[in-house]
């Protein structure tokens, strides 16, 4: 469990792990005064399985931490701000100390270390029924040895006498002691007062307002961590050789040429058949919520095994959500021409139906392409989020009506009247008329060519709403005349004869 910097793997190559801060960004980079970095930072620490993340979860109040009785599911960090209490404060849910030998051990304990050195304050985590254990001891000394603050939660605390509990841990040495149950929220209130008492107070609020949500999606092992330790320009989240390294949804804030951006990095999503660990069901969870929650969803693709059935499948998926959508294909560099051709040939075929989506090629081990994907990003963003006047989308119907008639319904023309925006992220256009909801879907497909030939709305689906104006007569009875009832009368008395 070294503190020191530990390589990590990333397509059979090793990286030693860069100094950065506890938002992601190098420590000689400076965050304006709306960043979460003006917060201080409490980092939860402890061996796996000894509820550092529901915790996590009670203290921000949010269910961002997978939360299971299997130790080891937290692997990257997790940032979260809690509000309980009078002083908002970061939290980080950061992933169990061990001793494991492998790579991935190393690559976690080295995440968590980050995150202790980076933290204002320190909250260690034991199991009270497992009681002291020689690795608590351990990482007690070792954070000790870095002058930060530390705070002992002794958790799991139900069906164990409070005063053996404290006797045994108090051979830590620790002065501040508190005692909760976090599966049942006891005792969190008071962890809260007590951190309360030791942060310093701040004056800004945090949020992730004005800032681009992008959800990086795809297959297990395509990239999409290797993608965003690329974007931030460090290694900021665990990149593996291998699937189902992310499980966490990890949020990142990413500032690039002035804009401010939230990457979101999700866990890979395979066939439901394949997904059998409970673990890995909340992962792709929490993915596709990653999803519907963005602003621009980055599809990645993996140039060397093709377009499969699953990434159609998560396609439709994504565009039911109805979000900003780039397609990255990573792994581009490793194609010869000949081979570039066949995949952009089967591309072509599988994503027809996604036409309106940027296809980015990229290689997000070596940085190329990058710059034309953020480009890509902001251009689904700018028009997912356009606003439209309601004269403008009546001028711009009115014209592809006139170009192109609608076909007979029921031998009669439909006719639109005008048409106004019903919401934005998917913009919504709602057409008001006569007999349009009639119309096939061919001509439905038209004009949605059209607006977005008009607008160029490029990386973003568009919602058509037809709405048939009520017949005023409808519910209306003709109320016939004395003289058209008696006129009636005869012409009955005419037909019975």
């Amino acid at each position: 469990m070294s503190a020191d910097a530990l390589p990590e793997v990333e397509g059979g190559r090793q990286r030693q792990v860069q100094p950065t801060n506890f938002h992601g960004n190098p420590r000689h980079r400076s965050m304006d005064d709306n960043s979460p970095s003006m917060l201080p930072v409490v980092a939860l620490v402890g061996r796996p399985n000894v509820g550092k993340s529901t915790i996590y979860n009670a203290l921000t109040r949010t269910r961002d931490a997978i939360v299971t009785d299997m130790p080891g599911v937290t692997r990257d960090r997790l940032f979260g701000i809690s509000h309980r209490g009078e002083k908002p404060f970061m939290v980080v849910d950061t992933a169990g100390l061990t001793d494991g030998e492998d790579l991935l051990a190393k690559g976690m304990s080295a995440q968590s270390w980050q995150a202790i050195e980076e933290s204002d304050h320190v909250a260690l985590i034991v199991d009270a029924r497992d009681g002291l254990h020689p690795d608590d001891i351990e990482i007690a000394n070792r954070v000790r040895a870095l002058s930060k603050p530390i705070t002992l939660v002794v958790n799991k605390i139900d069906g164990v006498r409070i005063e053996d509990a404290h006797a045994e841990f108090s051979r830590l040495g620790l002065a501040d002691v508190l005692f909760v149950s976090a599966a049942h929220h006891a005792g969190i209130g008071e962890l809260v007062e007590h951190l309360d008492g030791l942060l310093p107070a701040v004056d800004t609020t945090v949020s992730d307002d004005g800032r681009i949500r992008i959800a990086i999606i795809g297959r297990p092992n395509v990239g999409k961590s290797t993608l965003v330790n690329r974007l931030l320009g460090e290694e900021r989240v665990l990149a593996m050789d291998m699937p189902g390294t992310t499980r966490d949804a990890v949020r990142i804030p990413m500032e690039r040429d002035g804009k401010k951006y939230l990457l979101i990095d999700t866990a890979g999503i395979r066939r439901r058949a394949r997904v059998e660990a409970t673990v890995e069901k909340f992962s792709v969870i929490k993915a596709l919520q990653a999803a519907n929650d963005a602003h621009v969803v980055i599809l990645m693709l993996d140039a060397q095994q093709g377009f499969a059935d699953q990434d159609a499948h998560l396609l439709g998926e994504l565009v039911n959500f109805g979000r900003g959508l780039v397609l990255a294909v990573n792994k581009w560099d490793g194609l010869a021409v000949r081979e570039r051709t066949l995949v952009n040939s089967r591309l072509d075929w599988g994503l027809a139906f996604v036409d309106y989506a940027k296809r980015i090629p990229i290689s997000a081990l070596h940085g190329s392409g990058l710059g034309e994907l953020i480009k890509a990003v902001n251009q689904a963003h700018r028009a997912a989020t356009r606003e439209f006047s309601a004269t403008e989308l009546t001028e711009s119907l009115n014209k592809a009506f006139e170009k192109h008639q609608p076909p007979m319904v029921q031998g009669r023309v439909a006719k639109m009247r005008y048409a106004h925006q019903g919401g934005r992220n998917p913009p919504r256009i709602i057409v008001h008329g006569s007999r349009l909801s009639k119309l096939p879907g061919s001509y439905h497909r038209y004009l949605e060519k059209s607006l977005r030939e008009k607008f160029r709305l490029t990386g973003t689906p568009l919602v058509l709403e037809f709405r048939d104006g009520a017949n005023p007569f409808a519910e209306k009875r003709n109320e016939l005349t004395d003289r058209q009832k008696k006129k009636r009368q005869r012409l009955m008395r005419h037909v019975k004869r």
